[in-house]
């Protein structure tokens, strides 16, 4: 059984960019890993040593979601739905916490709120990690599932890497696990309260520039 709190120091006294670049690559694939035990106590580590640079540690974190978002992916279209759905209910998928329920959840998002939903989905616990199968399965435009992708992403990683650099000027280092636990939960109504502002922005943007050509 993964025990965030030993991981989470064990990470602060190991962290690097490569570290946070292979562990943000397995939370983004399939594999359960919560992506609030790598960005904040890197971006503290930034704020109160200097020996990493919180910018980097974004870019570094997203370069490594758009990985292990590609893999599930890529994994979607060469295995095909009949596949995951029976990965998804074998003993390996229960030990990844991947059900059939889970696929089945994600799937349906992307399918009603369309390629957008590979952006908004990062931002939503539960969809985050599985939002690429589906887009997969769909055989979505790779160019267009890396733009969103990305976008996505690093709107998540700016949120955690924010909480965890505003800790570092206020919360001891014993005590940073337990502030970003408590914080947990509102990072995500963060994420997607301004996962739909910015929705609302390519909304307007686009329905600004139709009326333009309408109007010429």
């Amino acid at each position: 059984m993964f025990d965030a709190a030993s991981f989470f120091q064990w990470f602060v006294e190991n962290a690097s960019y490569l570290f946070v670049f292979i562990f943000m690559v397995i939370e983004s694939s399939f594999i359960p890993f919560p992506s609030e035990v790598v960005v904040p106590p890197a971006a503290y580590l930034a704020c109160t040593k200097g020996d990493m640079n919180v910018f980097l540690i974004v870019l570094v974190a997203t370069a490594g979601a758009i990985v292990g978002a590609l893999i599930n992916y890529y994994l979607a279209i060469w295995i095909g739905r009949p596949v995951v759905y029976k990965f998804a209910n074998s003993r390996w998928g229960r030990l990844c916490l991947i059900d059939q329920g889970k696929v089945k959840k994600a799937e349906k998002y992307f399918y009603d709120h369309g390629a957008i939903s590979t952006l908004i989905g990062r931002l939503i616990p539960a969809v985050r990690q599985l939002i690429s199968i589906p887009a997969g399965l769909a055989k979505m435009n790779i160019w267009v599932f890396i733009l969103f992708t990305a976008l996505g992403a690093t709107l998540w990683n700016v949120i955690l890497a924010a909480l965890g650099y505003w800790l570092g000027g206020i919360v001891p280092l014993d005590n940073l696990y337990d502030a970003v636990e408590e914080y947990n939960h509102y990072l995500t109504w963060a994420g997607i309260g301004i996962g739909l502002l910015f929705l609302l922005f390519i909304i307007r943007t686009l329905f600004k520039s139709r009326k333009e050509e309408v109007q010429d």
